[in-house]
């Protein structure tokens, strides 16, 4: 005779797909993070904020006293450094996710053996990547706010539209942090952790941060709109105006899909690293 109590043992009884990779509990990562924040690491991530500032200061009035305008989002001529605030924003957030799920996850993985006492306690992979990918967004949100007011605050930006810039900069950081710690779960020595600031720079001067695409021959310019920080740096301009193109649902979808890809990713490294 089938009773209730049969019925739920049964259920639960069921295979689960992601028993043993995801417990449910990724707020424990988070918690032990936001406390590592506030005993010792409070001043790396303040100083973080300080990088897109003189940038922007230096780059946008300095060399802005000599450029003076340039063709914004919509052909609308901008002064110059209305143009460079939108790309340091979302240089800002890539950088943020950037040094939190590559520098830090590294040293976690192979030095203070965080993840394999994780996944030792009823924590699965999944918890360890989400929890991570997380606290890499919450960095890249503070850096965001703490941008948007100096912008403000000059002058720079005005009205409601440049507001979204925050929430497309956490998209942003959600791209780069997710895929960011699969990739770093590849490496083994400090040598090919280099690597990873070898790309971001030459991907910091070629995606139009501080001058048009239109500088480069139309076949480097097919190369650069394959990259992620392109499409954050033009979805960022695009919000500072309010000037939306048939392109802007792109650049959503680009950071969308780049987030899914690398949870995935993220999500199967640990699981082949500790769940043998």
């Amino acid at each position: 005779m089938t009773t209730p109590t049969n019925l739920i043992v049964k259920r639960l009884q069921r295979p689960r797909p992601l028993r043993g990779l995801y417990s449910g509990n990724a707020r424990a990562v988070l918690e032990r993070g936001f406390k590592v924040i506030m005993t010792s690491n409070w001043f790396i991530l303040i100083s973080g904020f300080f990088e897109p500032v003189f940038y922007l200061l230096a780059m946008g009035y300095g060399l802005g006293s000599l450029v003076g305008t340039v063709d914004g989002p919509g052909g609308v001529q901008v002064p110059y450094v209305a143009y460079i605030a939108p790309a340091l924003l979302a240089t800002s957030a890539m950088n943020g996710a950037i040094f939190d799920s590559t520098w830090n996850v590294f040293f976690k993985l192979h030095y203070a053996k965080l993840y394999q006492a994780m996944v030792s306690t009823s924590l699965g992979p999944l918890d360890g990547a989400i929890g991570e990918i997380v606290m890499a967004l919450f960095r890249g949100f503070l850096y965001s706010i703490g941008f948007m007011g100096v912008l403000y605050a000059m002058g720079i930006v005005s009205g409601f539209w440049p507001l979204l810039m925050i929430p497309a900069a956490v998209l942003v950081a959600f791209g780069f942090a997710s895929f960011g710690m699969g990739i770093t779960s590849f490496m083994k020595t400090f040598q090919q952790m280099d690597l990873i600031n070898f790309i971001l720079l030459p991907m910091f001067l070629l995606s139009a941060t501080l001058y048009p695409i239109s500088v480069y021959p139309e076949g480097v310019q097919t190369v650069i709109k394959l990259l992620p920080l392109w499409h954050g740096v033009e979805l960022m301009r695009q919000l500072s105006v309010g000037a939306f193109t048939a392109q802007t649902p792109l650049h959503i979808g680009y950071f969308v899909i780049m987030t899914l890809a690398g949870l995935v990713l993220t999500t199967f490294r640990l699981r082949r690293l500790f769940l043998r």
